[in-house]
């Protein structure tokens, strides 16, 4: 295994994540063997977890998408994710647990799971990678880091190896098989304003700064076809004061800003941009971290009142986490706000009283951020050009806070085209397999357009990976 990283960075952008997996189960139930401590018999009377069918995977994979998914590739990972997530905790030794802190709300007495998703990683992303090095060494892998593949050995039509740079020097490292597993090209300002445009060339890079797309131009090299959204990715709002160019790897995940369903979101010039509570948080941030992103500036401001305060999570929004600005009343925050980069403080207070205006008039139902509750700004009465949907409560209970957020971008749609049954890298003059040549992760195209269900990302990596992995090893020996 082969890795142009530092020592310091390894493990790539599944260090950074929540340790999301999303997975087809039936319920509770089902996913208690997959947990490495389940919950006490009162605990588990007391959760709701609503069961999670493969047709609901791939409608909400489809329906993000537009339906522009690849169905052979999205039918893969659907049907082989619940297999695959056993695979992972009983071989590799992932510990599963229930995302309370991300994915449910206490309401009522009850814990309610929400938006298709319950299991996360123990400790997240760092978790998850230390449980992948421990099995790498169990297995005897070596791992060569500060090396850099620069081409594919091909004979015959088949790849036999990779060519690789370590220590300045060019090693011909001859095998049956090549997984390439290198990422998206996020990291790349260049590609990133090639294919995205150029404003993404302000967004903040979440994750590893080695992910330059350095993948995809070794398979182009061998004919490989290219698949999927490339001027489409990943991306969420990011605390505004972080690094542009790399995560940081102390807090990871920790500078995601997921809590702007309990609350609204403006722009520089003191105007929302979309509509909160249009779905769930883990179906809309992905495509929200790109509306921040073409606001003046490229940022924007999350404002909430003392009400929900409580059910922001303290991972993103505790003290020493974010720069917190505080306020008795709305017309004190827009002036505090000035500061910040607001460019019309009258603006965002006329936005403020119009959107309590519609709440007052419009939400009738009780506010519950467990379901969609339909408490919307939209009635006979009030009409807002850009909509609340749902959890719509009014920002006017002191105190108020707001924090400034960016864009982070994530890792990018766009990639190879490959065999949903192998994973092998199809070719784009044959149509068929390329001989020797696999792949995974983000390097594979065709699934995510546009946007996508949170936790399918690394579901998807460890599905195909496990594809990869049994079409190399079958070509050991031939």
């Amino acid at each position: 295994m082969i890795d142009k990283c530092t020592e310091e960075w390894i493990g790539g952008n599944g260090y950074f994540t929540a340790g999301a997996h999303r997975t087809v189960h039936a319920g509770l139930k089902d996913l208690l063997p997959l947990l490495e401590t389940p919950p006490s018999p009162n605990e588990v009377e007391r959760i709701d977890v609503d069961a999670y069918t493969a047709e609901d995977f791939s409608h909400d994979i489809q329906r993000l998408a537009s339906g522009r998914a690849d169905e052979g590739r999205v039918k893969a990972l659907v049907d082989n994710s619940r297999e695959t997530l056993k695979w992972l905790r009983e071989r590799i030794g992932i510990k599963f647990t229930l995302s309370f802190n991300r994915q449910a709300y206490e309401t009522n007495g009850r814990i309610k799971f929400w938006g298709g998703m319950a299991l996360s990683v123990q400790e997240g992303g760092k978790g998850l990678m230390e449980a992948h090095a421990k099995a790498l060494k169990q297995a005897g892998v070596q791992i060569w880091l500060e090396t850099k593949a620069v081409g594919l050995m091909v004979s015959n039509g088949e790849v036999q190896g990779v060519v690789v740079n370590r220590d300045g020097t060019d090693l011909r490292l001859k095998a049956r098989s090549v997984v390439l597993a290198a990422g998206g090209f996020e990291a790349s300002r260049e590609k990133r304003m090639k294919y995205l445009g150029k404003a993404w060339t302000n967004a903040r890079v979440r994750g590893t700064p080695y992910n330059t797309g350095d993948g995809f131009e070794l398979a182009e090299s061998v004919g490989a076809k290219m698949a999927g959204d490339w001027a489409g990715c990943h991306s969420t709002a990011w605390d505004a004061n972080t690094s542009a160019d790399a995560g940081e790897r102390g807090l990871t995940n920790q500078y995601t800003k997921s809590g702007y369903p309990l609350g609204i979101m403006v722009n520089a010039n003191g105007r929302r941009f979309v509509d909160e509570g249009e779905d769930f948080r883990n179906y809309t941030y992905a495509k929200f971290g790109r509306a921040i992103l073409e606001q003046p500036g490229g940022y924007a401001f999350q404002i909430w009142d003392a009400k929900v305060l409580d059910h922001l999570r303290k991972e993103e929004y505790g003290d020493g986490v974010v720069q917190k600005i505080w306020a008795q009343s709305i017309e004190e925050l827009a002036d505090k706000l000035v500061e910040y980069g607001l460019k019309d403080k009258h603006s965002l207070v006329k936005t403020i009283l119009e959107f309590n205006g519609a709440v007052t008039r419009s939400a009738k139902t009780e506010w519950n951020p467990a379901i969609k509750d339909g408490r919307s700004t939209q009635s006979q009465e009030a009409q807002l050009l850009i909509p609340k949907s749902n959890w719509a409560l009014a920002i006017d209970e002191a105190p108020l806070m707001a924090v400034k957020v960016a864009c982070g971008i994530t890792f990018t749609f766009g990639g190879l085209a490959i065999d949903p049954t192998t994973a092998g890298v199809i070719s784009a003059d044959t149509g068929k397999v390329i001989p020797g040549l696999f792949c995974t992760g983000e390097m594979v195209g065709g699934i995510f357009y546009g946007n996508y269900p949170g936790g399918s990302g690394l579901t998807a990596g460890a599905v195909f990976g496990r594809k990869a992995g049994r079409g190399a090893g079958q070509r050991v020996g031939q």
